[in-house]
């Protein structure tokens, strides 16, 4: 229990300074964050667990070696290197990946880029407003899992004890409301990027 409150950055310390169970306690901690991410883009388990698996390697590889010097970033680190081991999986395969709206990825995640022009920011910032007006169309139960999820980044456990349905309804809820997101877009004909 006390692992919850031992920051990121002193865990791959300790793995560093020959820690085994520091590293197993980093992987349990943003295991379903990273391999969400993955599947996400990939949707197959099997290429999915590789590339996860993949991606803890070279995680392993960086640490052992002593390059690792995103003081404090730890899974934004790691999550780019996924990212980068899936674009090399869709240059090999040579398939581009579609990009879906999930319970674990947002389109915002790929689109929110420190280099973003002025232009592009308010391109972002518009479509931000544009998506929380199609969600106020959406039913109540499916418009509250949906913010519970993407806006306040909770998990599916958190969402299902807050309004009191099971973890699967809140899923058949998020999963709803991402359908009928992509009914009102479609119906409207609205393009929510530039």
């Amino acid at each position: 229990m006390a692992d919850l409150h031992i920051p990121d950055a002193l865990l791959v310390k300790n793995y560093v300074e020959g820690n085994e169970n520091a590293l197993a306690t980093l992987i349990k901690r943003h295991e379903s964050k990273i391999y969400g991410f993955i599947y996400s883009k990939i949707a197959d388990r099997d290429i999915s667990n590789d590339i996860f698996q993949d991606t803890f390697i070279k995680v392993i590889k960086t640490l052992k070696s002593n390059s690792y010097n995103e003081e404090g970033k730890f899974l934004p680190w790691v999550m780019r290197i996924s990212h980068n081991l899936i674009v090399d999986h869709f240059r090999k395969t040579k398939k581009m990946p579609m990009y879906r709206e999930t319970e674990e990825f947002s389109i915002f995640s790929i689109m929110s880029d420190d280099s973003l022009t002025i232009e592009g920011k308010m391109i972002v910032d518009q479509v931000e407003v544009d998506l929380k007006k199609l969600i106020e169309e959406l039913p109540q139960d499916q418009k509250e899992v949906l913010v519970m999820r993407m806006y306040q980044d909770m998990s599916f456990k958190e969402i299902s004890e807050l309004t009191g349905v099971s973890i699967n309804t809140a899923l058949g809820r998020m999963r709803y409301a991402l359908m009928n997101l992509r009914k009102i877009i479609d119906k409207h004909q609205i393009i929510l990027t530039n």
